[in-house]
């Protein structure tokens, strides 16, 4: 068991999986907790396209 454990600690591909896991975990947190406001930020820029479009 305790070499397992050494051989899990040392394997850096197992270390690569658990940061990518952090990363989306933190980026989806973020996500859901400025959802109103990035919503409310992209409505502003497809106004702001579409206004724009229409003039030229």
């Amino acid at each position: 068991m305790m070499e397992y454990l050494k051989s899990f600690w040392v394997n850096e591909e197992a270390v690569g999986v658990v940061e990518i896991i952090l990363v989306l975990v933190v980026l989806i947190s973020l996500v859901l907790i400025f959802k109103e406001q990035l919503t409310a930020i992209v409505q502003n820029i497809f106004k702001k396209i579409s206004s724009q479009s229409s003039s030229v």
